[in-house]
């Protein structure tokens, strides 16, 4: 697979990807989106900002955490749950096939994929709390990845703890396209 310069009307599109199959070009696009979120203000809720990269949230606010139980694995910004405990909650408006993240929790999270209909496609844990200034046995921002065709919804679940999640990544599905 080489990589594609250029479509017909000139734009860079370095993302692509091409490959001949039966003499059709095949145009394969991977897109990952990582939220910026040191550009939000301290408190600011966080729920349409990014819709124009395909997610929204719920019951999530920007925060630069003050509490050395809730370190920023980089940057200065996570999302906290709020003003609700123990939940946040994001909607894809085109399905995802993986969402990468580091989730800090006063309680156990679980996290939990879900399809358009509403069904349950995976679920992972944390297997327990993990604030930097606990005995806990898991560190602080410990890396959570789900991966599962046709996710519309995730949802985190930290049964009324406090949580917070940093360095939101996911990756649309892959779409092909035939010249």
């Amino acid at each position: 697979i080489e990589e594609l310069r250029e479509t017909t009307n000139g734009e860079c599109l370095s993302c692509w990807g091409t490959a001949e199959c039966n003499s059709n070009i095949v145009g394969l696009i991977t897109s990952r989106v990582c939220l910026q979120l040191e550009d939000l203000k301290c408190f600011e809720i966080v729920d349409h900002q990014f819709r124009p990269y395909g997610i929204t949230l719920k019951n999530a606010i920007a925060l630069q955490p003050s509490n050395p139980a809730y370190p920023a694995p980089s940057g200065t910004k996570i999302i906290m749950a709020g003003p609700k405990n123990g939940w946040i909650e994001a909607k894809f408006s085109h399905p995802i096939s993986a969402l990468y993240c580091y989730i800090t929790s006063s309680h156990p999270t679980i996290v939990s994929a879900y399809d358009q209909q509403n069904t349950i496609l995976v679920t992972a844990s944390t297997g327990g709390s993990n604030l930097a200034t606990s005995d806990s046995k898991i560190p602080p921002n410990i890396p959570m990845k789900i991966e599962a065709a046709n996710i519309y919804r995730v949802h985190f679940y930290a049964y009324d703890g406090q949580l917070t999640i940093a360095d939101l990544c996911f990756e649309f599905e892959d779409r092909r396209i035939y010249w």
